[in-house]
């Protein structure tokens, strides 16, 4: 069985989670006024205003006009602090779980079955874990920064659903969130399996040309990051995206009374708008979270990199001075 590849910090499970914290930080800092917008777009229940790119202009334009530039940032910190630790908790638990099932060995090929299930729970734990940030974050994105309903920052937030709504409000969507695990549990299995195709194929390369696979070519190109993260984000989110509306819905404060229930909300949706209702911000949805997407997948991947690297030029130095020590 190969070596397990030395951690930059106390376990790999660690790397992999301040690499995925740090690539939910930069995505979200890219990415925040198309997030607002989509969140926008799937709580809404008036008649679009045109194709989708009249849609985002106009209301890029009147949330510029109402609550001049800072309105497209409002609610950057609680999509912050839930982005970053919902990629840095699941990178964390998903590869506690791959470590486990794989001793370590980063040569063992896990089938699809394994990486669905693995994803599956890391998905899922985060998923309760961060589920009351995201509630503050829908109600922030939903109201003006001067309504009385609105919040200060997302510890303001926190605290004044606790108290006025209990845990339960805290909680609002998350058997929602739960089934969503099923959209990252699909990318998942989907990118590893390309991630292995593409080593595959790189170590066919480097055999072919006579190299030695080394630790610091465990890298595939940018390129193929950015094409593997976004065909599989796209496959899983065109076939769990309704959920995404529900949810949005019921966790919408100024629409609890229409929507009540997961059960209610469904049942509203498809009478009042149809299926396409289930459908609310799909294009919004694909023009920020592909490249949102995309994003978070290169920064992960080379920050991962970054530091398995610098864990093994660290190694190779204690060793050196080990051996000097010796002689």
């Amino acid at each position: 069985m190969s070596q397990q590849p030395p951690s930059f910090f106390p376990t790999t499970a660690i790397d992999h989670a301040f690499a995925g914290l740090g690539a939910g930080v930069v995505a979200v800092l890219c990415m925040h006024p198309l997030d607002l917008l989509k969140i926008k777009f799937q709580v809404a229940t008036d008649r679009p205003r045109g194709g989708l790119g009249k849609q985002i202009w106009l209301s890029f334009k009147d949330i510029k006009t109402e609550q001049g530039w800072r309105g497209l940032y409002r609610g950057v910190g609680p999509n912050i602090a839930g982005n970053a630790s919902s990629w840095g908790f699941y990178f964390l638990f998903y590869n506690m779980l791959k470590n486990r099932a794989t001793g370590g060995d980063p040569n063992y090929k896990l089938s699809s079955g394994s990486y669905l299930l693995y994803s599956a729970e890391a998905s899922a734990v985060t998923a309760v874990m961060t589920n009351p940030i995201w509630v503050v974050k829908v109600r922030m994105f939903t109201t003006r920064a001067d309504s009385p309903q609105s919040y200060r920052g997302l510890w303001d937030g926190l605290r004044t659903i606790y108290k006025t709504e209990g845990i339960h409000g805290l909680y609002r969507g998350t058997s929602l969130a739960l089934f969503g695990v099923s959209n990252g549990a699909i990318q998942f299995m989907a990118y590893e399996k390309m991630k292995e195709w593409g080593f595959e194929r790189k170590r066919k390369q480097f055999a072919i040309a006579g190299r030695q696979f080394t630790p610091s070519d465990d890298k595939l190109s940018n390129t193929s990051y950015t094409i593997m993260s976004g065909a599989s984000k796209l496959w899983a989110l065109s076939l769990t995206y309704p959920y995404q509306v529900v949810r949005s819905r019921i966790q919408n404060n100024a629409t609890t009374h229409l929507y009540p229930t997961i059960r209610a909300c469904i049942k509203r949706t498809f009478a009042e708008e149809g299926l396409r209702g289930f459908y609310r911000g799909l294009g919004t949805n694909l023009v920020r979270v592909l490249p949102g997407t995309c994003v978070t997948f290169v920064v992960y991947e080379n920050l991962a990199w970054l530091l398995r690297t610098s864990a093994a030029r660290r190694e190779k130095r204690k060793r050196v001075a080990q051996e000097s020590g010796v002689s």
